[in-house]
């Protein structure tokens, strides 16, 4: 029996320590969600703050006001436009119409340009007689 007892006893001091042991997990989780709660509002205020801030820096009257007081830009006229037909030509299309890598076409027709050997005009073309 009294074994028994010891053995009673033992399993209610085991199961106290357990429940304490949750007891302190839950608690700290508890501190520690607090915490995150606590910094989540922070950086929300944060960012509330820098959005208040960004209005206030983009807003256009002032924005204008640092125009006029920084730069000498003058108003647009009507007449400062000019007709289409005097805009310079389209540049050369170097892509294929309905190639499936305009860029690399361009790259390509690029490269088989320069393979031909250039002379840059720092160093005078070798004279057709010379051998290096």
């Amino acid at each position: 029996m009294r074994i028994i007892h010891f053995l009673v006893i033992g399993m209610l001091v085991f199961a106290a320590a357990y429940v304490y042991r949750i007891k302190m997990e839950s608690t700290s989780r508890t501190e520690s969600v607090l915490r995150l709660n606590a910094e989540i509002r922070e950086q929300r205020d944060a960012i509330a703050t820098l959005r208040a801030e960004w209005a206030r820096l983009d807003a256009p009257l002032r924005l204008q006001g640092l125009a006029d007081r920084h730069l000498e830009l003058k108003p647009i006229n009507a007449t400062q436009y000019d007709q289409l037909k005097n805009l310079p030509e389209r540049p050369p299309n170097f892509a294929k119409p309905g190639a499936p890598d305009p860029i690399g076409a361009m790259i390509n027709t690029i490269e088989a340009a320069s393979d031909a050997e250039t002379v840059t005009g720092s160093v005078p073309a070798p004279a057709p007689g010379d051998q290096q």
